[in-house]
């Protein structure tokens, strides 16, 4: 499958994910994250993951337009990771409240901070 292709795919996923696990976090869970005392969390989890779902998205177009520049890949694959380990740990510490899921949060905001600048590194080299 080509890149740009799978960037979409990806990117349409995770942002259906997106919209079904804020909407379940609203509804669903409330109560259980108002008694952890872990709303804003979810709250943070969700609204990452739902910028970066959409980064996806244009770095699928992006890709398009430069189809060779590997920084593109890069930025796709960092923003998948940093959706994954990022939002993914806050979603287990505000539904389940292991803390140590908060010392993995870090490695998804890297791995976000990296694919923004794969994306300003492959703007520059093209």
């Amino acid at each position: 499958m080509e890149t740009q292709k799978r960037f979409l795919i990806i990117g349409g996923i995770m942002g259906l994910l997106g919209v079904a696990i804020g909407a379940f976090g609203s509804h669903g869970l409330s109560s259980l994250l108002e008694t952890n005392g872990r709303t804003a969390t979810f709250d943070t989890a969700v609204q990452y993951h739902l910028i970066h779902a959409v980064m996806l998205v244009l770095v699928a177009v992006l890709h398009g337009k430069a189809p060779t520049h590997s920084a593109m890949t890069r930025a796709g694959y960092f923003f998948l990771a940093g959706i994954l380990l990022f939002s993914g740990s806050l979603y287990i510490l505000a539904i389940l409240n292991i803390g140590i899921m908060g010392a993995i949060a870090p490695l998804g905001g890297t791995s976000l901070i990296l694919g923004w600048g794969s994306i300003a590194w492959g703007a520059y080299k093209s």
